[in-house]
């Protein structure tokens, strides 16, 4: 697989401080029948180090395998999960800080534009995904103010 875009997910649960990425990799293999979790990566808050709030970016699907989080662009793009229900809440901007590093690689590497960043909403009308209350663009300025 070759990536040509990145698509942003939320879980749609609540992050909090216990780690709930292998809850979603089970959702995916046990329930849904995937091979694996569907995404490539996502972030989420894991609660420890120098205060409650600890954003980790967890690994997700091999980056060259075909993911399973997007219908019709699961084949040329990699997908991300920000840990949360953004439909309730705004994403902590530490936490986008923190997807954004592995974001940015994944342009790096794969000579991806910032202009090719989509929420899952761009593809699927009938969701809200990443959120109503998750402004891409928002995170298109955090990448474009610290690495581009």
């Amino acid at each position: 697989m070759k990536p040509e875009k990145i698509i942003i997910h939320h879980s749609l649960t609540k992050d909090s401080e216990t780690v709930s990425w292998g809850a979603i990799r089970k959702y995916h293999v046990e329930t849904l029948g995937f091979s694996d979790i569907g995404y490539h990566a996502g972030c989420e808050n894991v609660g420890y180090g120098y205060s409650n709030h600890h954003y980790e970016v967890l690994y997700g699907r091999s980056w060259y395998l075909t993911g399973a989080h997007t219908i019709g662009q699961n084949d040329k793009s990699l997908g991300f999960c920000f840990v949360g229900n953004y439909d309730e809440e705004e994403p902590p901007r530490d936490m986008l800080v923190s997807g954004a590093k592995l974001i940015y690689l994944w342009m790096t590497l794969y000579n991806i534009p910032i202009e090719e960043i989509y929420g899952h909403s761009h593809f699927a009308d009938y969701k809200s995904c990443p959120g109503t209350k998750f402004d891409i663009e928002v995170l298109k300025s955090i990448i474009e103010g610290i690495w581009l």
